[in-house]
């Protein structure tokens, strides 16, 4: 990239997480020169952008830097002549995710914002609202690249991959979490580390790891048995079966709870429950919390606090990754990207996370070492297929093909019961589902 001066243009700019990606932005402003930062939100989300705005405002005046803030609801104003397009948005709220998590568990199923049919609620909301930013991404930045952090982060990929028309990379701060926890367990710096991931978004597999080029794969099973920490902070820390795991032959990612843990995991989310208490409810706690310090004129950095919603290395992901595309670094980090046979069992279209190479042209797929048995080919095929039945349900509105999804996800399992919560999905979201009318 030529340009000296960026534009970036943040849709969902009123999020509590945009201090923590304006804190990325000025530690690495020296290599990542912006210019404007558009901070873009719709009118429900005005006062939460006015206060988030005004902090990001004080941090780069802090810092001394020459970066432009700008707060708006026209996105369209915020996206002419962009040069990086973040998204980090929530259609439908915070009230919107509390039902994704209580429609499924009225039927003794998991409820999470991302996972099973939480995610699924969730996916079908957000698809079309990133078509439509794409739409004009196509008009006002045709060579602008989006970079997509809004869950479900590797379903809203590959929708926008197979119908957006825009450069896209989807992005979630577990991979880098998951490497920070490795390097914990062997006391390492996290330079030191290298992994080798493979799957799909919050179903991916670490399947080899070196320290300093030494392949540790198998001790690392060994310290990961039982211990503790090993997850984020919306998951409980329940530990792995020393058998399972080397039997596994990989380490699973935090969310791997819920298909491999399923009792446990809804046990413990009954308990929840009983006491009245979702994670959508913990949330807007710990927003509340965070816009109250955010309003503060003396505040003008981001505040520990912050940690407690769950987005830790947030922005070190998206900030790192602009910063290698501007930069035609050609170094490899773990993101969500078009398959093109990196993984065998996988459809070429279809949307994968794994590790990539990171230059001006974007990301190219680097072929895994390690191959994919059957104990991860078997999870991973039935999991995709979901999410590409997903995909053409929300683009399409078609109920058969979101009944099937639901149908074959392994958190839901019966036919009877996805069409039961699908029914009760497409009733309370009505009003984000257009499509389906």
């Amino acid at each position: 990239m030529t340009k000296k001066e960026l534009k970036v243009a943040v849709i969902g700019g009123g999020s509590s997480y945009t201090p923590e990606l304006v804190e990325g932005f000025i530690r690495h402003y020296h290599e990542l020169p912006i210019k404007e930062l558009y901070l873009v939100d719709i009118e429900a989300g005005s006062g939460k952008l006015a206060i988030v705005g005004a902090l990001a405002k004080r941090m780069i005046a802090k810092a001394g830097l020459p970066i432009d803030v700008h707060l708006t609801l026209d996105r369209r104003e915020a996206l002419r002549g962009a040069d990086f397009v973040s998204t980090q948005l929530r259609v439908g709220l915070l009230d919107a995710r509390a039902l994704d998590e209580r429609i499924p568990a009225a039927y003794g199923l998991i409820g999470q914002e991302t996972t099973g049919a939480g995610g699924f609620a969730k996916a079908l909301r957000t698809i079309p609202v990133i078509l439509d930013i794409c739409r004009d991404i196509r008009e006002l930045s045709p060579d602008a690249f989006l970079l997509n952090f809004t869950n479900p982060a590797g379903i809203v990929t590959e929708a926008v991959l197979k119908y957006g028309g825009v450069k896209t990379i989807g992005l979630c701060n577990l991979p880098i979490g998951t490497r920070m926890q490795i390097a914990g367990l062997f006391e390492v710096e996290v330079s030191r580390v290298d992994v080798e991931i493979v799957g799909i978004n919050h179903l991916n597999w670490t399947t080899r790891v070196a320290v300093d080029g030494t392949d540790v794969t198998q001790a690392l099973l060994s310290k990961a048995a039982g211990a503790g920490g090993l997850t984020m902070k919306n998951i409980p820390d329940f530990g792995w079966d020393s058998e399972f795991l080397h039997s596994l032959g990989a380490l699973p990612c935090s969310y791997h709870r819920y298909y491999y843990l399923t009792e446990q995991m809804l046990e413990h989310q009954n308990e929840q429950l009983k006491e009245g208490t979702t994670r959508a409810d913990v949330v807007k706690r710990v927003e509340a919390e965070l816009f109250e310090l955010y309003k503060d004129p003396q505040l003008s950095v981001k505040p520990p606090q912050l940690e407690q919603r769950g987005g830790a290395y947030y922005s070190e992901v998206a900030v790192s990754l602009m910063t290698s595309i501007h930069n035609d670094r050609k170094d490899i980090q773990t993101v969500n990207i078009r398959n093109n046979g990196a993984i065998p069992c996988l459809p070429d279209d279809a949307c994968v996370e794994m590790n990539a190479v990171i230059d001006a042209s974007g990301a190219r797929p680097v072929q895994p070492r390690t191959p994919i048995g059957p104990q991860i080919r078997g999870l991973l095929q039935v999991v995709k297929a979901y999410e590409e039945l997903t995909v053409e349900a929300a683009v399409h509105g078609d109920y058969g093909m979101a009944l099937q999804a639901l149908t074959i996800h392994p958190l839901v399992g019966s036919a009877d019961k996805a069409k039961q919560v699908l029914d009760d999905i497409l009733k309370e979201h009505a009003g984000y589902l257009p499509q389906f009318k």
